[in-house]
């Protein structure tokens, strides 16, 4: 069954300086949907209120018509990887599939050197192995949406195409949400790319719609924080 997730009318200010604003996102079963924008324009904040960690006044967020509000209380209908570690290190790898009721078999299937890791605690892995674990976790969680905060960043690139490779897979069931600095993963991964500016979300068709949005110069190297 497809389904669709919407997000508009979010607001959010910190004090006196207006972080969001006329934010529009539209994602669905099958579709994968990129945000992108530059450091401190709201990319994370926006996922955690979508996510409901991050309250806000003004928000509407729908599933498939039907308002939601605290959506880390329905892991069924949305699961979301943060930038840092969620899950404790002491927690075994064959209790972290058990409870995200997931594949262990298929999962080594794409990263085959894990299977040493069945009995180790998270913990005494590397970190670009760990962010693997929990980015998989997310990914592969029988969910209807799942958003990924900096999935590419922490993992070494001979495994950023395994992981693509994943979420290919993997959105043909569900609807997936992600952003990233390495904006080159985001555009070849990703079917409809929006990008935060001044606080709004706009829909990109190509690369000189992030030059027109102030995202990335006319070389392509990302603007520097102002």
């Amino acid at each position: 069954m497809k389904h669709s997730l919407e997000v508009d009318s979010i607001i959010l200010e910190f004090d006196t300086k207006r972080i969001l604003q006329d934010v529009y996102l539209k994602n669905e079963t099958g579709k994968t949907t990129g945000i992108l924008g530059r450091n401190g324009s709201g990319k994370t904040c926006l996922l955690n209120i979508i996510y409901g960690e991050l309250k806000t006044n003004n928000k509407s967020i729908r599933l498939d018509g039907n308002a939601i509000y605290d959506g880390y209380r329905n892991p069924e209908i949305l699961r979301y990887l943060p930038q840092f570690n969620f899950i404790p290190r002491n927690i075994k790898i064959k209790r972290i599939f058990k409870d995200f009721n997931i594949d262990f078999s298929q999962f080594i299937g794409y990263f085959p050197e894990f299977k040493k890791y069945y009995n180790s605690k998270i913990g005494n892995l590397s970190g670009g192995e760990n962010r693997i674990v929990e980015i998989y976790s997310i990914i592969a969680s029988k969910t209807k949406f799942c958003m990924l905060d900096e999935p590419f960043s922490q993992v070494m690139p001979v495994h950023v195409d395994t992981i693509k490779n994943i979420v290919r897979a993997e959105k043909e069931k569900k609807g997936i949400i992600i952003t990233d600095h390495l904006y080159e993963h985001i555009i070849d991964i990703c079917d409809d790319i929006y990008v935060i500016s001044n606080g709004k979300t706009y829909l990109t068709q190509d690369k000189a719609d992030l030059i027109k949005h102030g995202y990335i110069n006319q070389k392509g190297s990302q603007h520097p924080r102002k």
